[in-house]
């Protein structure tokens, strides 16, 4: 635990000294302050449109932000060596990887905070502040997408042998998992058999993280009936007294494969050279 924690402090040094953290902090407290303009009564009824259209802004953004530093921080320590000189010290992959993504995630959150902290006092201050539930489901919404996509970020830097190559794989994650999988969802969908459906829209919204974490969040808004009669299965569970235990659980899975990958690889690397 104390090498992992040494490693998270170095992690948040450079990334509190990283342009691409500021560029990224820039960015959400615009995203963040256009809450404002929006009329008052619009962010305290739970789900709506506004809402929607907001907790999609969000989708786009941290996905990619999350995946681009997540495995450039990675790569980077290939390509500078680092990791070579680390490989030499009495410290364990796993406290090497669990301290580079906690680091990490301190450094995200802390941008999110900054800007929904930022949202709601200069909402209190002009006497618009949105309700306090609506901003926290959406920060649990930026919680949870950063975390889990730091998760497969952790995957990319793992198999990528230099930045470039993350960022090739990290946008091409990104499209598929956010941009494109609504239109390859419909066209898969409608070459199965009637009765296969629902179950594999369950089991695909639990493979992709961003569906996922959308899904929860907009349900706990009150917005499930928006996803149509095919996720009444998911919305139903979502709901119910274990909804959030099971999410939380599932989330967990995700990022422990996706570690354990990781931590298989770089290990790998670390004993056979």
């Amino acid at each position: 635990m104390r090498a992992a924690a040494h490693v998270a402090a170095r992690e948040m040094r450079l990334g509190f000294r990283n342009p691409w953290a500021y560029s990224f902090m820039a960015l959400f407290c615009l995203f963040s302050l256009s809450l404002l303009l929006m009329p008052a009564d619009r962010l305290q009824e739970g789900y709506s449109a506004a809402a929607g259209s907001l907790l999609n802004l969000m989708l786009y953004l941290l996905p990619l932000m999350t995946l681009l530093l997540g495995s450039f921080s990675l790569t980077s320590e290939k390509e500078e060596g680092s990791w070579d000189l680390l490989a030499t010290y009495p410290l364990g992959t796993f406290a090497f990887l669990a301290g580079k993504m906690a680091g990490l995630a301190v450094v995200l959150l802390t941008v999110v905070a900054f800007g929904f902290g930022l949202t709601g006092a200069l909402g209190a201050l002009a006497g618009k502040a949105p309700d306090a539930g609506v901003l926290g489901m959406f920060f649990a919404f930026a919680v949870g997408l950063i975390l889990l996509f730091l998760a497969a970020a952790a995957v990319i830097g793992t198999v990528a042998s230099s930045r470039w190559q993350a960022l090739t794989v990290s946008v091409a994650v990104w499209f598929f998992l956010v941009i494109a999988w609504p239109t390859l969802l419909i066209a898969g969908l409608g070459l199965l058999p009637h009765p296969w459906i629902k179950p594999v829209i369950v089991a695909l919204t639990a493979l992709n993280p961003a569906e996922l974490v959308r899904l929860f969040v907009v349900v706990k808004l009150g917005g499930g009936s928006v996803f149509g009669p095919e996720y009444y299965a998911w919305t139903n569970w979502i709901r119910g007294p274990m909804g959030t235990s099971a999410f939380l659980l599932i989330c967990a899975v995700w990022i422990a494969a996706a570690m354990g990958f990781s931590h298989l690889v770089w290990e790998r690397r670390r004993t056979h050279g």
